[in-house]
């Protein structure tokens, strides 16, 4: 049976289950009634941060641009444009084991696109959440719902995870950003055009 998280909780994945490799973080959400007239487009991310707190390279972001790091450890698997139908709404895959050793803790993050152009925030979102799964037996081991804690913000960090001592953990972080995906890669220390 998955965990389920509060805000700021930190809870082992390793440590009691050495066997996980290979996991799959879904990330999803909905989108509350309103006239705006143009799509919702959310877009899940992750950062692949050093110990400094940053990127080490431009290319240690995933995302809808970018979706398979160097190393194989982390793969997106594709943007989902309007974020229609149940369960998860894009879905990130992790081999814990291929991440490389310069890398501290992996963030997952989701971003509203166009945002400003379009007058969206997560103030219009309900119902998000990120959960991690064992992809060798498909189980669903963590569960973070987000709540309604958001009003202007365009950008969120839902989760982390890190490595502690040389086991992994998960952190449900939520929290919210003005200035979209910009201002992540600004605080990760990915060079934004």
């Amino acid at each position: 049976m998955a965990i389920n998280l509060q805000k700021g909780q930190k809870v082992d994945l390793t440590k009691g289950n050495p066997s996980l490799k290979k996991i799959m973080v879904g990330l999803g959400w909905d989108t509350n009634k309103y006239d705006g007239g143009a799509d919702f487009d959310l877009d899940a991310s992750a950062f692949l941060i050093g110990s400094d707190g940053h990127v080490p390279a431009d290319s240690d972001f995933v995302f809808y641009g970018n979706l398979k790091h160097a190393s194989g450890a982390v793969e997106h698997q594709g943007d989902n444009l309007t974020g229609e139908g149940d369960g998860d709404d894009e879905q990130i895959l992790v081999d814990l084991s291929k991440v490389p050793a310069n890398i501290d803790k992996v963030a997952f993050t989701v971003t509203i696109y166009e945002a400003e152009q379009r007058r969206q925030n997560f103030g219009q979102v309900s119902n998000a959440f990120i959960r991690i799964v064992d992809e060798t037996t498909n189980t669903e081991i963590i569960r973070y719902d987000l709540g309604e804690d958001f009003s202007i913000e365009t950008a969120v960090v839902v989760g982390e995870l890190y490595r502690h001592n040389g086991e992994w953990k998960f952190n449900a972080i939520g929290s919210g950003f003005a200035g979209g995906l910009a201002a992540l890669c600004r605080n990760y220390g990915v060079n934004v055009a």
